[in-house]
């Protein structure tokens, strides 16, 4: 067989086709076309098979990357398929939203040697779109059913990644959710450009032909308590992701037109699935025709700034108090947005919100960027005498989340948590200090990628299952006890 790898020398770096920053700037659509068969098998050529892949060390869930891409190449995509699948349960959503640039691809040999990476989360696409349309992806059918029954609180990545690997044990899974719909910020965090919510909703339905049930619009803490799903069920997981927006504490900060992030994009993701949204409707979180300005250089302020633009903003500027080097969030999410229109105000920090009653202006400093700090990242040092205004109209903080407070909330002050306020647990068995209590993704991590929600999530399912597991064989050991006695 001619060998259709190890291609990178001849064969250079391509991604699917981008749409024109004029027309998608105009649209919520995805701005990739799908990639063609020769074209995903072509790319799929270029790995050079590593011995030590270093793609697959710093991918979180350790994805069979060059195994599947070989089969890629040589057209055997079913194949693939199943190896992707085995690893990541949700191959599709990955592919699209995970930032490779910062893991497997900033990570592949061949773009370390200067070849330009293997487009892994492309092909990743592309194998689970075509098994998809090819019928391939099926419900899960566990070979035998259980009598107990795991509850978890969270309907995002974690929770659902744990609810199918728990299926796949014969475990009754039930979801419980405070939003409407399945998908927590999957659905109403993340925007349509990066990942359309059909996508999400095929698996969600995909879990329920999977015998995963789901209550939605069920609060726990309010609707049920903690207390009852312990006596329901045999496990419990909180996975119930941070929320909690960071918020600056600066002069003016109570000025009206001042919104957190994920106010402004769920009010945006839901106009875009149908939904009435006074909020956006009145215009308040509306940016068409305003001077927007956006804090934060994470992920999340990408969002911000590429919405703005796709709402008809007069302006988008993006405050961020390091350079473009020392950004947190993806390289090429700042590239499209530049693409887009968006202006990126560098090595700037707000000192204070100006308006009299709403917001009209931000007054910033310029910063220097000093000695690396603790983590390694240079600390932002304000120079002095260096005040400058941005005018604005709306100004979104996209400044992190930190937990609510789950104690609290859930009506359960035992529960323990660190001094972040992210729970507590055991990191060997993900075990909180209440029996039979587990927690997974950001609740226990911080905001983080959901790719890390995604293994989380398989983690715990797997601590759960040896917990009811060995909670089943005790008591087996002692009915057999006192049938010999």
């Amino acid at each position: 067989m001619v060998n259709k790898m190890l291609r990178f020398i001849d064969v250079g770096e391509r991604r699917p086709d981008k749409r024109p920053a004029a027309e998608r700037r105009h649209d919520f659509h995805e701005i990739y076309a799908e990639f063609d068969p020769d074209a995903a098998a072509e790319q799929a050529g270029r790995c050079s098979q590593c011995g030590v892949p270093f793609c697959q060390v710093h991918c979180p869930l350790h994805n069979n990357i060059p195994d599947w891409l070989l089969l890629s190449a040589e057209g055997r995509l079913e194949e693939a398929y199943e190896l992707a699948q085995a690893t990541n349960n949700f191959p599709e959503i990955c592919g699209r939203i995970c930032p490779q640039d910062r893991l497997c691809e900033g990570n592949c040999v061949i773009e370390q040697a200067g070849h330009g990476a293997v487009t892994i989360g492309a092909i990743e696409k592309y194998i689970t779109e075509t098994a998809w349309q090819r019928g391939w992806v099926r419900p899960v059918r566990p070979g035998q059913e259980r009598s107990q029954s795991v509850g978890i609180v969270g309907a995002g990545p974690a929770g659902l990644a744990a609810a199918e690997e728990l299926r796949r044990h014969g475990y009754e899974v039930v979801v419980y959710d405070r939003y409407d719909r399945i998908g927590g910020l999957l659905i109403y965090g993340i925007p349509n450009f990066k990942l359309e919510k059909q996508v999400v909703a095929r698996r969600a339905q995909l879990l329920r032909d999977s015998g995963v049930a789901f209550r939605l619009n069920c609060e726990v803490g309010r609707d049920i308590s903690l207390a009852d799903l312990r006596a329901r069920h045999d496990a419990v997981l909180i996975a119930t992701g941070v929320y909690k927006a960071r918020a600056l504490k600066v002069p003016g900060a109570g000025l009206g037109n001042i919104y957190p992030a994920l106010d402004y994009l769920i009010a945006s993701n839901r106009k875009g699935l149908g939904d009435a949204v006074p909020e956006f409707d009145s215009g308040a979180l509306n940016a068409a025709g305003k001077n927007v300005v956006v804090i934060g250089g994470g992920d999340t302020a990408m969002d911000c700034v590429r919405t703005a633009i796709r709402q008809g903003a007069r302006a988008v500027r993006c405050l961020y108090r390091r350079d473009r080097e020392n950004m947190p969030g993806s390289r090429r999410e700042v590239e499209h947005a530049e693409e887009e229109g968006v202006e990126f105000v560098w090595l700037s920090a707000p000192e204070a919100f100006l308006g009299e009653g709403t917001v009209r202006a931000v007054r910033a400093a310029r910063v220097h960027l000093g000695v690396p700090d603790a983590t390694g990242r240079q600390s932002p040092q304000i120079i002095a005498g260096s005040s400058f205004t941005v005018e604005a109209d709306l100004v979104i903080e996209a400044l992190g989340f930190d937990p609510e407070d789950l104690p609290a909330r859930l009506h359960q002050p035992d529960l323990a948590v660190t001094r972040w306020g992210t729970l507590r647990i055991d990191h060997r068995t993900m075990r909180t200090n209440l029996d039979g209590v587990f927690a997974a993704g950001d609740i226990v991590r911080g905001a983080s990628l959901v790719v890390w929600a995604v293994r989380d999530g398989r983690d715990a399912a797997a601590q759960i299952h040896r917990y009811i597991q060995s909670r089943v064989d005790g008591a087996e050991a002692g009915t057999s006890d006192r049938a010999v006695a």
